[in-house]
């Protein structure tokens, strides 16, 4: 199963600080995918930086297109609101809708994302 790998992950892979070797390993067996949304995230600080490099390995990761579904994003807020998930970002609720659209585990070392994940069908890696 192909991984959505969050940008929360991602930071604290850049810094040395998350699990190195699941993430190397889900590269290495070319299971992660990415998007936009991640993307816009990550690149603007390393390309301020001059990291191009590291940018252009971003880049070069599957990236698969958004296709928002407002209703559902609505949705999933209302549930989360509903068990008491307070402050979980349209960001967040438009990753989780990706990964769900697209059949996709969640690698997240975002707390919003175990929680929701309760009441939302949402796999997490």
């Amino acid at each position: 199963m192909k991984v959505l790998v969050d940008s929360s992950v991602w930071v604290a892979y850049l810094r040395g600080t998350s699990d190195l070797p699941t993430v190397d390993r889900l590269i290495e067996e070319g299971l992660v995918v990415t998007n936009d949304l991640i993307l816009a995230e990550l690149l603007p600080p390393l390309l301020v930086r001059g990291e191009r490099r590291l940018a252009g390995l971003l880049r070069d990761i599957e990236c698969l297109p958004l296709t928002l579904d407002w209703d559902d994003i609505i949705q999933m807020q209302i549930t989360c609101l509903r068990h008491g998930i307070n402050k979980v970002g349209v960001p967040d609720l438009i990753i989780a809708q990706h990964a769900r659209q697209n059949d996709l585990a969640l690698f997240s070392t975002d707390k919003h994302f175990a929680l929701m994940s309760k009441h939302v069908p949402l796999k997490l890696h």
